[in-house]
């Protein structure tokens, strides 16, 4: 094996090499403040208990009993119909929470639309509240376009880059879109449904994890 041979460098005259590591640092910083700084209007999130697992890779996975749940962690973010407005999980204290991850690009997602609609107003009478998150939709206007043309009445974060998706734990498969997640009352995840719903689908097992007490 031939050894690795070191090059010689070449030095430059002092006065060449400011400019380029004076350009490298406000490069650097621009950087830094691109990727670390977040203002008001941004979806946040933090991690939760909630620890992902598919048996045999299974997409509509049920976790009982209740005591074994893991919650999911804070999340919030603004309203995608009222940018003034933060929607948060936090809102829907002892309520049991349908979780609806959608994009207007997603055709099961439209399929779905309508199914979710009548699950959500057929349930909300037991304390029950579904909460969209929009996520890779750069246009939001096509979006809201989404919810008005559905008549989607529950509301959703708008959340593009996916950062609310951090409370679902690092192991959520969050190239799945559509997902929905149903959370008891303790926002302890007690369904998962990788998949496009039909309200019959969906509306049972709301209704079983609604009268757990």
């Amino acid at each position: 094996m031939t050894a690795p041979t070191s090059v010689p460098r070449r030095s430059h005259p002092p006065a060449r090499r400011a400019p380029v590591i004076a350009l490298l640092v406000v490069l650097l910083a621009a950087m830094v403040a691109g990727t670390g700084c977040a203002s008001g209007t941004d979806a946040v999130a933090s991690g939760g208990s909630f620890d992902f697992v598919a048996p045999g890779g299974q997409i509509d996975i049920l976790y009982d009993p209740p005591q074994a749940r893991g919650a999911v962690g804070a999340l919030s973010g603004p309203d995608l119909m009222d940018a003034s407005k933060i929607v948060s999980l936090s809102d829907y204290t002892g309520q049991v929470v349908v979780i609806n991850l959608w994009g207007q690009w997603c055709a099961p997602c439209r399929s779905e639309a309508d199914d979710l609609e009548r699950a959500y107003e057929a349930t909300k009478h037991l304390g029950v509240q579904f909460l969209g998150i929009n996520v890779r939709d750069r246009q939001k206007d096509k979006a809201q376009d989404f919810v008005r043309d559905h008549r989607v009445s529950y509301p959703s974060i708008y959340d593009p880059p996916m950062r609310t998706l951090i409370a679902l734990g690092g192991n959520f498969p969050t190239s799945v879109i559509p997902s929905t997640l149903v959370l008891d009352r303790q926002h302890r995840v007690a369904a998962v449904f990788m998949r496009a719903l039909l309200t019959e689908d969906l509306q049972p097992v709301i209704e079983r994890v609604a009268a757990e007490r």
